[in-house]
C-alpha cells in the first residue's frame, strides 16, 4: 500500500457519543469498549492511520479514561513510540473550563498542538464508527478537487428508530453537499457520514477561531449545517464494511457480525491489520469435554464447558457443564460450573458462582455491570 507523500495528522476523539452506550461507558471511553474478543474500538482509526502512512496522532480524550491510558500506553503497539511525530494524548479541558462541549470547544483547548505540527492537512475521527479504509485515496481526491472539507460516507440503510446519531448528507451533481441531516426521522438507504473528515490545517484554523469568538461548539451544526453553502464541502464514498457502535443492542450485533467469515474477512483485511495491545498470554486451553461451536475465542481461555455462537475474551474461565450461548464475555471472567449463560454481554472481570442462570434476548441482551459478582 502507498503511504501519504505530504504531511497529515491524525485526530482521534475517543469520547464522542459516550452517551448512546451509558451502560458500557460507566468506567471507560467509547474508545477503549472491547470489541471483537481481543481489540478495543479506538484499535481501529489508530490502524486506519497507521495502515496510511500517517504516524503523528492525536488521542482526544474527556472523562474516564483510565483504561484507555492503560490501553496505548507510548504507542508501541501501533509503532506510534517515536521522538518525531508518534501518539500524543492531549487533555478534556475546554476553554472556558470543565469538559468540552463539542469538536470545536476541543480543537480551539489543544489548538497548539494541532499548530506545533507541520502537517498540511487533518484528518478528524471517532471510535464509534468499526470500519478499515486507506485515507489516501481520500487524500488525492480531497487535494484534486480543492475541497475546504471532504467528508467520508457510506451508502447504507438508515433507520431513524434505531440509528441515533448517525447524519446524513445530501449532494448536488458536482458532489458538493446540498444539506446535512443529524438524525432526520427517516428511513432507507441514505448517504450515512462515517465521521470522518479531512480538512486542511490553514482552512481548519480558521474555523476554530471563528467559532471560538462567537462560542460555538457543534462541528456538525455550525459548520456542516450552516455553512455548506458557504464552504466547498465534497463527499468521499467508502464501499468497505462499516458499523456504527450507537447502542448497547447495536453493540451486541456488531459483535455478533464478526462470527460470520465473510464479514470478518471485510473487516480485518492482509494488507490493512488491525493493531492492539500485545496480551502476551498462553494459548487457549480446552478441556476433554469442552465443546466449541461457531465462536472465537481470545487466547489465554480456560474452556471446560460449551460455547456456541459467542465471542468470549482474553483470559476468560468457564467451567464445566456450562453452556455459554449467544453472549459476549469479556477479558478476566470467571464463570463456574454447571451455569447457563444465554445472550448476555458479560463486563470485564466478572465472577458467575455455580449453577448461575443468566439470561437475555438476541434483541435485548442482558448486560453485567464490569467486576460484579453473581
Amino acid at each position: 500500500m502507498s503511504s501519504v507523500n505530504y504531511n497529515v495528522l491524525g485526530l482521534i476523539f475517543a469520547s464522542m457519543h459516550d452517551s448512546y452506550v451509558s451502560e458500557l461507558t460507566k468506567q471507560r471511553t467509547m474508545g477503549s469498549i472491547p470489541f471483537g474478543g481481543r481489540y478495543r474500538l479506538i484499535d481501529f482509526p489508530l490502524s486506519n492511520f497507521v495502515n496510511s502512512g500517517i504516524t503523528e496522532v492525536g488521542v482526544i480524550t474527556k472523562s474516564n479514561y483510565g483504561s484507555l491510558l492503560d490501553h496505548l500506553g507510548s504507542g508501541r503497539d501501533w509503532d506510534l513510540a517515536r521522538k518525531k511525530g508518534g501518539m500524543h494524548l492531549l487533555p478534556p479541558y475546554s476553554q472556558t473550563g470543565g469538559i468540552y462541549k463539542g469538536r470545536l470547544d476541543a480543537l480551539s483547548n489543544m489548538w497548539g498542538f494541532v499548530e506545533h505540527s507541520k502537517a498540511q492537512y487533518v484528518i478528524l475521527s471517532n471510535c464509534d464508527v468499526v470500519t478499515t479504509i486507506d485515507f489516501n485515496p481520500v487524500l488525492r481526491q480531497h487535494q484534486e478537487t480543492g475541497a475546504d472539507i471532504t467528508l467520508i460516507y457510506k451508502k447504507s440503510h438508515y433507520d431513524c428508530e434505531k440509528d441515533k446519531c448517525s447524519t446524513i448528507l445530501e449532494f448536488g451533481d458536482d458532489n458538493t453537499i446540498n444539506d446535512v441531516l443529524v438524525a432526520p426521522q427517516i428511513s432507507g438507504e441514505c448517504n450515512q457520514w462515517l465521521d470522518m473528515l479531512i480538512i486542511n490545517k490553514d482552512f481548519l484554523r480558521k474555523i476554530v477561531f471563528d467559532a471560538s469568538s462567537r462560542n460555538l461548539y457543534s462541528f456538525t451544526r455550525e459548520i456542516l449545517q450552516n455553512k455548506n453553502s458557504e464552504y466547498k464541502i465534497m463527499g468521499y464514498e467508502h464501499k468497505d464494511f462499516f458499523v456504527r457502535i450507537d447502542s448497547k443492542d447495536n453493540y451486541y450485533h456488531a459483535n455478533m457480525m464478526l462470527l460470520d467469515t465473510e464479514t470478518r474477512n471485510s473487516l480485518f483485511k492482509k494488507n490493512m491489520p488491525v493493531f492492539t495491545k500485545v496480551g502476551d498470554n498462553a494459548p487457549a486451553l480446552y478441556g476433554l469435554e469442552s465443546n466449541i461451536k461457531n465462536s472465537l475465542i481470545a487466547d489465554g481461555c480456560i474452556v471446560e464447558g460449551t460455547v456456541e455462537n459467542s465471542i468470549i475474551f482474553r483470559g476468560v474461565k468457564i467451567g464445566k457443564d456450562t453452556v455459554v450461548k449467544d453472549s459476549i464475555i469479556m477479558q478476566g471472567t470467571k464463570i463456574g460450573n454447571n451455569c447457563s449463560i444465554s445472550s448476555v454481554i458479560m463486563d470485564k472481570n466478572v465472577e458467575v458462582s455455580d449453577e448461575g442462570v443468566l439470561t437475555g434476548t438476541k434483541n435485548c441482551p442482558f448486560y453485567v455491570d464490569k467486576n460484579s459478582k453473581i
